[in-house]
């Protein structure tokens, strides 16, 4: 750092990454399954969701969208300061922009102090400590002092931005009040014998959102979703099962909140969208999916809230 000059902080945005274009599609899934080959016939239904949410994710372009906004509200903070901006980055565990890539950019940039963060509120070691893994192994030499959230779960900020969708949308149902199913990806079962936080985390994060919007405890459910292709045990129970025993039971109005998840993706958009829309529509249900948190001002003042209380916090 120059002497008198203002020092420019990092903000590394790590998300999951996803192909752009279905051309990709078996590249990518090579990618995430850590070398082992897909079968063609998953490439053909992965790229079968793809192809039902237009041809592409747009997981890249709103996360980039969040990263500039995060810069943004962080530097008009700042603005008085004479000592401190902000610059952002977006780095892909699977796919282009790779972590490695964000690294290189950060160095280039002359950054030596840098805030990362998963673009999951929720910590668990088989996701968001896989990101931190992947920056370990980026670095490479580089002299960047990283400062690393590991969770946000139940930031007050983060949890007006939910409520805030859970408002909008229970809107439209008018006087009905619907049942609500607080939703997040699924994980093999065996983090739980690991003591690992996500499902405990997951839970808190419901119970906090229940508690605002004043539902019942015979009002919400807390469930997964989007488990993986292969036979191992998963968390559950899955969406599509609890959409079906809800509208047995008579449950025929259903609020969907992805509370694991904070923008627009194929896990958003085909799985909860379409899949599970459409199973509820099979039982004679409504279902309803408050919309996604992407770039909203309370979403952005959120993530900024938390950057700034860990930076002051935990200095290196």
């Amino acid at each position: 750092m120059i002497p008198g000059k203002p020092e420019t902080i990092g903000l590394l945005l790590m998300a999951y990454g996803s192909p752009e274009d279905l051309s990709q599609m078996e590249a990518y899934l090579l990618d995430v399954r850590g070398g082992r080959a897909p079968s063609s016939g998953l490439i053909e239904e992965i790229g079968r969701r793809y192809k039902m949410i237009g041809g592409k994710s747009p997981l890249l372009e709103r996360t980039s969208q969040q990263a500039k906004a995060l810069e943004n509200e962080l530097n008009k903070r700042f603005a008085n300061s004479k000592g401190k901006t902000f610059k952002a980055f977006v780095g892909m565990r699977h796919w282009q922009p790779r972590i490695h890539s964000a690294i290189n950019q950060m160095a280039a940039a002359d950054i030596h102090k840098a805030v990362a963060v998963v673009m999951a509120p929720h910590n668990s070691r088989m996701s968001t400590g896989k990101y931190y893994q992947m920056l370990d192994e980026a670095m490479d030499g580089q002299k960047i002092d990283f400062i690393r959230i590991q969770s946000w779960h139940k930031h007050p900020t983060l949890l007006d931005a939910i409520a805030e969708k859970m408002e909008i949308s229970l809107a439209k149902f008018g006087d009905t009040v619907p049942f609500v199913v607080f939703t997040a990806h699924s994980l093999p079962i065996q983090i739980l014998e690991m003591g690992d936080p996500y499902n405990d985390q997951l839970n808190e994060t419901a119970r906090l959102l229940a508690e605002r919007l004043k539902l019942r405890a015979d009002q919400w459910q807390f469930c997964y979703q989007s488990a993986g292709e292969n036979t191992i045990p998963w968390l559950g129970p899955q969406i599509e099962e609890v959409v079906v025993e809800l509208a047995k039971k008579g449950e025929k109005n259903l609020l969907v909140v992805p509370i694991g998840f904070v923008c627009d993706h194929v896990e958003v958009l085909y799985d909860i969208d379409i899949r599970a829309r459409q199973i509820a529509e099979q039982h004679g249900a409504r279902l309803e999916r408050t919309p996604s948190l992407n770039d909203s001002p309370t979403f952005v003042a959120a993530l900024a809230d938390v950057v700034q209380e860990k930076l002051w916090r935990d200095k290196p």
